[in-house]
């Protein structure tokens, strides 16, 4: 692939690079792709039927554009069960392939809040049929998350609350050092199957308690020193 032409060079013109804003400054994160962490909190693990001494975490992957931060999420099409997944959002400025455990972090630009939300009716049906999860995962706006906040300014969060409401109740709580596989530690890994890149984007993994929602709910996520986040469902 030729990733070096002019505008004129290209047949179509080309989309936009999906991006997401730096918090307290007018710059933007130019995002490369997006890996999602599966089943890292061991009682969620437990919630969705695994067992997480058994079973270590996976990796799925959505598109860069799925990521969103206008507020607002729109219930997507051909499903009627759509779940919130509240995540830790970890930005990379810098990749490479085998990268050790303790080198990791050196890669991190920053943190933020994001939502895996997800088609679970369509996912259960994938995964009845051993079909991959883009149908369920990979949908139209279906990562919202906030402004990156740089480690600069956050450090790199490892405990600390995680939790989601729904209209004013709580419905998803947990504590970041309840990751099976830490930030470090995922990133090590990936970089074992992938060329990290600079742009790369990790959703850390999900605390118990998922659940659906519908046109009207407003979400409101929080992680302790990273931020919080307010979606509405329309």
């Amino acid at each position: 692939m030729n990733m070096h032409g002019t505008t004129s060079s290209y047949v179509i013109e080309p989309s936009a690079i999906p991006s997401i804003p730096v918090a307290g400054t007018d710059k933007m994160f130019p995002v490369h792709r997006v890996y999602c962490v599966g089943r890292n909190y061991a009682a969620h693990a437990v919630e969705m039927g695994h067992d997480p001494d058994k079973e270590p975490p996976f990796f799925f992957q959505k598109n860069p554009d799925n990521l969103d931060t206008t507020g607002e999420f729109p219930y997507p099409p051909a499903s009627n069960d759509v779940h919130h997944e509240i995540e830790m959002v970890v930005a990379l400025k810098s990749g490479g392939t085998d990268i050790p455990v303790e080198k990791a972090l050196d890669c991190v630009f920053g943190y933020g809040v994001g939502l895996d939300m997800t088609r679970r009716d369509l996912q259960g049906k994938a995964k009845d049929m051993g079909r991959p999860w883009e149908v369920g995962k990979a949908f139209e706006a279906s990562a919202p998350c906030t402004p990156l906040v740089p480690a600069s300014s956050t450090g790199h969060p490892s405990q600390g609350a995680i939790w989601l409401d729904v209209n004013g109740q709580r419905k998803q709580t947990g504590d970041l050092n309840q990751m099976i596989w830490k930030v470090p530690e995922m990133i090590s890994y990936l970089s074992g199957l992938f060329t990290l890149m600079p742009g790369d984007i990790i959703l850390s993994g999900t605390p118990a308690g998922v659940g659906a929602v519908v046109r009207g709910d407003v979400l409101r996520g929080h992680i302790d020193g990273v931020g919080d986040l307010e979606v509405r469902v329309v």
